[in-house]
């Protein structure tokens, strides 16, 4: 697949981080394969995850395709970068098509990047994963390589103003392959996934340089400001009630 407009994205992301002077901490790259199909699973905590998480795989030389809402493939700024970089396009509505396009890249040997939290958490914990991750890794035949991303909240999230204040500590973590087979039950397959992606996240969150009691970008079991896990599902309700109400 001809690439055109993913590296200069990348040249561009790379100046952004060096005038940022961004503290980029990447451990665990070797994990991603040179050649060859995988699937990537990430946390999700930031509207900015696309780019850092992409960012964690570029030690190995390759590029990722990830699956995002389909809205922004439809507008005017975003759409023509997420077209020409072939991420894949998620439509809730019609979600098999998007499906199938991904296993379609990863038997052709691409990587796909998903967050099988499907959206944001404002907690900055993992919330329920959804089956397609390891349904998709299955089928396709590939192995799955978590990612926990942290400190990437801080920039820009939920409920909170864009802050790209310099010198940020950001991790990037990625562990070992995960092998998932059509044999295996995807409900148990995900919940091991989920198990193995906690035990990174507290890893990770646990070694961070900052850990000022109360901050908002804390999560609130770790001494901070975040809303709980409970907090956070309440307001997510409420945001979809909102959405509900305006499509009326």
């Amino acid at each position: 697949m001809r690439d055109l407009v993913y590296p200069p994205v990348i040249a561009f992301a790379k100046t952004a981080f060096t005038v940022l002077d961004l503290r980029i901490r990447r451990t665990g790259t070797e994990h991603v394969p040179r050649t060859g199909g995988a699937l990537i699973a990430l946390n999700h905590i930031s509207y900015v995850d696309f780019v850092l998480g992409g960012y964690g795989a570029l030690p190995s030389k390759r590029l990722v395709r990830f699956m995002a809402k389909e809205v922004l493939f439809r507008n005017r700024y975003s759409g023509p970068l997420m077209r020409g970089m072939h991420h894949i396009p998620v439509d809730r509505e019609a979600g098999a098509a998007s499906y199938q396009q991904a296993i379609r890249h990863l038997e052709a040997g691409e990587l796909v990047g998903v967050f099988p939290e499907a959206t944001i958490s404002r907690s900055f914990q993992l919330k329920e994963f959804k089956t397609g991750t390891v349904r998709m890794a299955a089928e396709a035949g590939v192995p799955v390589l978590p990612m926990i991303l942290w400190g990437t909240q801080r920039m820009f999230t939920k409920d909170r103003p864009r802050d790209f204040t310099r010198h940020r500590p950001i991790a990037i973590s990625i562990g070992a392959p995960i092998t998932v087979t059509r044999e295996d039950d995807p409900g148990e397959a995900t919940a091991r996934l989920r198990e193995t992606m906690a035990g990174m996240l507290d890893e990770t969150i646990r070694s961070y340089p900052e850990q000022p009691a109360g901050a908002w970008w804390l999560p609130a079991a770790y001494g901070g400001g975040a809303p709980t896990p409970e907090e956070a599902e309440r307001l997510d309700r409420e945001e979809l009630a909102r959405r509900a109400e305006r499509r009326r």
